[in-house]
């Protein structure tokens, strides 16, 4: 299994922010249950539901954030 942040679609970048959140790199195109379950798969959180949304929306100037160090992704806050 790959580890490079060029290959993997999901990257798990903080695995808590606060009690309920999370942060993750993933590829434009992905979708909520592909961040999903990489979170779930990764870094479970420890309640019942596990992660249950991504948040794509709020601050149009944080929420998704341009990755710096890749052009092709964003980082994402997951909620659970």
């Amino acid at each position: 299994m790959t580890t490079s942040t060029d290959q993997k679609r999901v990257i798990v970048t903080r695995m808590m922010l606060g009690i309920c959140h999370m942060q993750v790199c993933a590829v434009k195109d992905a979708t909520d249950e592909e961040i999903l379950e990489a979170c779930n798969r990764e870094n479970p959180s420890g309640t019942q539901n596990g992660w249950m949304e991504v948040i794509r929306t709020g601050n149009p100037e944080t929420l998704p954030g341009q990755c710096v160090r890749y052009s092709d992704r964003f980082h994402f806050l997951v909620v659970c």
